[in-house]
């Protein structure tokens, strides 16, 4: 009887998810700044004008796409400024996918242990579970890291700090040491999107390579790409309002933060109507399938 794989210790599958995360992400940081920016900044549904990110005043900052993005960045910042809030954010990374596959690890082997060895493969209703769990749980423990990333990510040049600057700002903002927690009820609600990413992988591998132990790099890449653009789509408007939580007020907010992700969406839907729920779709999508395809190449060797 095929078993899916030699079993694994939890740790084990922390430091293969971990290392696999931030390889990826390390790879195709650019566009995780360019998706980041392209979701704070705020544009008229019915004109062009533009607020920038970070609350750097109107029309300064309005990319138009995402190569615009990229050229312009570098134009105005150099190459480094692809690069903004990087070590942060691999911090962020290790630390987040670390926790979230040592989670996962043992949740799925207490609950393949209770099933019995003649259990059939947990349905995608139980990986969806086990994977919220997680995900969860990852989030109570790295969301400062995120909060202080995306402050890097929006500031201009000219007024972006190091990690602990950064995070001493944000202290000393008016939600004082909770403010590095700013985002957590979005974070929560977002641990659908891993539990939708690895949920459908699973799913998918059965459907693709039923009974099949070991996948090639390239099937590990197809799948893991499949199901984080899934898990994407789903929940865009989730993602762009944590990070307007994070990230510093638009100029329209005249230095007031919100105070839920709810506010932000509304917020987003008057001044650029629905289609704005979705902006830095397209970077947000290719990171993800990038990211995530290389992260399931690593993690099945």
């Amino acid at each position: 009887m095929a078993q899916s794989k030699p079993a694994i210790s939890p740790w084990g599958g922390a430091v293969a998810g971990a290392t696999g995360a931030v390889i990826a992400n390390a790879l195709v940081y650019p566009l995780d700044i360019v998706k980041t920016r392209l979701q704070v900044q705020v544009r008229s549904s019915s004109d062009s004008k533009t607020e920038s990110p970070g609350g750097g005043g109107g029309g300064a900052e309005h990319y138009t796409s995402t190569w615009n993005a990229i050229s312009r960045i570098v134009a105005e910042e150099g190459i480094q400024g692809l690069y903004a809030g990087m070590n942060g954010s691999l911090v962020g990374v290790a630390s987040t996918n670390f926790a979230y596959f040592y989670w996962y690890t043992v949740a799925r082997t207490l609950y393949t242990k209770s099933a019995g060895p003649s259990a059939p493969p947990p349905s995608t209703a139980v990986e969806l579970s086990l994977g919220a769990a997680a995900g969860a749980l990852a989030q109570l423990f790295t969301i400062p890291v995120a909060v202080v990333t995306t402050r890097q990510q929006t500031a201009s040049k000219a007024d972006r700090k190091g990690l602990l600057a950064t995070a001493q700002e944000v202290i000393e903002g008016p939600d004082g040491v909770s403010g590095l927690w700013r985002g957590l009820k979005a974070s929560l609600v977002l641990v659908v999107n891993p539990a939708i990413t690895y949920g459908a992988y699973e799913r998918l591998k059965t459907i693709f390579f039923p009974g099949k132990s070991k996948l090639q790099p390239w099937e590990a890449f197809l799948l893991g790409a499949m199901s984080k653009a899934l898990a994407t789509i789903a929940t865009q408007p989730l993602i762009v309002a944590k990070v307007g939580l994070q990230s510093k007020p638009p100029p329209a907010r005249n230095g007031k933060p919100f105070s839920s992700f709810i506010e932000v969406m509304r917020f987003i839907i008057q001044h650029e109507g629905v289609r704005g729920l979705f902006k830095g779709m397209g970077p947000q999508i290719l990171k993800g399938l990038l990211v995530q395809g290389i992260l399931m190449m690593t993690k099945e060797k």
